[in-house]
């Protein structure tokens, strides 16, 4: 008796630790925070740090776009909440946004970042309502910032540097 409840105890550890390891392969976590966000966030008990975010967004308000960042990371260090990874997209897109040329870096990280909003996002869609912001939703988001590291004639067309930053 004590022999096959062994052996079934064994078969059952076993099948979690593949469980693990496939996890783990499908969501390639980067740090422990990811893995411990990730986590939770299955079994519905992951939150993004409510005073880190409102620090985030008083920092993007006064366009200290590096301190919010910080902060939006802060709120969310496992990169499940889809709002705090629009925000920090869009402070990617606002500190790398110029008249005569756009900050490649700066955009590249915005569109991983508003990639990993849309990822981890209830059916695919981010709506954030700040009557602050121009654009809204992370599909508009993440046009402009592929618009912004797209090169083609447009480039070299003189009325780009009176367009707005939206």
């Amino acid at each position: 008796m004590r022999d096959s409840i062994a052996r079934v105890f064994g078969l059952v550890l076993a099948f979690a630790y593949a469980a693990a390891i496939v996890w783990l392969y499908s969501s390639q976590p980067q740090t422990v925070a990811e893995v411990s966000g990730a986590l939770s966030a299955s079994l519905g008990a992951y939150r993004a740090d409510d005073v880190a975010f409102a620090d985030g967004l008083r920092f993007f308000r006064r366009d200290q776009f590096a301190a919010a960042r910080l902060a939006f990371e802060r709120a969310d260090p496992a990169h499940r909440d889809p709002r705090t990874q629009f925000y920090i997209a869009y402070a990617d897109y606002r500190e790398g946004w110029g008249r005569v040329y756009h900050d490649d870096v700066r955009f590249a990280h915005g569109l991983a970042a508003v990639e990993r909003a849309i990822a981890v996002a209830p059916q695919g869609r981010v709506v954030v309502d700040d009557p602050d912001l121009q654009l809204h939703s992370a599909d508009e988001l993440k046009a402009e910032l592929e618009a912004g590291l797209r090169y083609d004639a447009s480039d070299l067309n003189p009325f780009t540097l009176f367009r707005p930053r939206k």
